[in-house]
């Protein structure tokens, strides 16, 4: 076997079909683009619908097999209508990622029930509802995998934490629930933590010098982090080659985790 058959063997996303929340913009952009280049049939999920467009149109160029939905993942029936949709271009998926986030962060003290709700709708209750949606028919199949996408506010509080950190912090323990209940039955379950990465999603902080250039000093890497740095892991997780790796919190954050 060449190195290349090798490889393709491990990590090809070839007949299979990935469902990415988020996939608009920032890393969730960037994720479904690694996943439709490695061979995944890829659907993204976001609101907007001339950014979906724009995405879609562009890795079609690149010979990828793309769909998309326009969805607003705040309700609970938005989630399941995006669901729905997500199915109708490509059939049941093999492959969840959920990126889509809000990133409402006021002061503690000022942090009312509208933001917590609305954190916790987008960035908690809508993985969960995908993931009893689409994970069942992963496990009666054999093959799945969900991948989460957190933040290192899971497990430190930093930059104004408040809702958003307690979000991302129940979202990898989601991940650990569902690696128990569906991992025995081929379905992985996992998050990648980023520490602070150069998105829309951060503009709030990624216009402030000050604070942008103390967080690239508290990682080991000596830079913030990029969309683009998310490719080869979520390819990883995505493909055969993860099959033993489940329950797990995988950061791609530079050493921001460790310094």
């Amino acid at each position: 076997m060449t190195s290349q058959a090798y490889l393709s063997e491990l990590f090809s996303l070839e007949d299979r079909t990935a469902v990415v929340t988020g996939g608009s913009s920032g890393i969730g952009r960037a994720v479904a683009g690694a996943l439709a280049r490695a061979g995944a049939r890829v659907v993204m999920v976001a609101r907007k619908e001339a950014e979906l467009a724009a995405t879609a149109g562009e890795l079609a160029s690149h010979g990828c097999r793309t769909a998309w939905v326009s969805a607003d993942l705040s309700t609970r029936d938005g989630s399941r209508a995006a669901a729905e949709g997500a199915v109708e271009a490509f059939g049941e998926p093999d492959i969840l990622v959920n990126c889509a986030g809000v990133n409402l962060r006021p002061p503690m003290d000022e942090l009312d029930e509208d933001v917590w709700d609305t954190t916790m709708a987008v960035n908690l209750e809508a993985p969960y509802l995908l993931g009893q949606r689409f994970g069942p028919g992963m496990a009666e199949r054999g093959f799945g995998r969900i991948i989460h996408i957190t933040s290192q506010q899971a497990h430190r509080a930093f930059v104004r934490s408040g809702a958003y950190g307690v979000s991302k912090g129940a979202l990898e323990s989601l991940a650990r629930s569902q690696a128990e209940a569906w991992s025995p039955y081929g379905v992985t379950c996992n998050t990648l933590v980023p520490g602070f990465v150069m998105t829309p999603l951060n503009e709030r902080l990624s216009s402030d010098p000050e604070k942008v250039a103390a967080l690239a000093a508290r990682t080991m890497a000596g830079r913030n982090g990029l969309a683009e740095d998310f490719a080869g892991a979520a390819v990883f997780l995505a493909s055969r080659a993860s099959g033993y790796v489940t329950g797990q919190s995988i950061c791609v954050d530079g050493g921001f985790s460790v310094h």
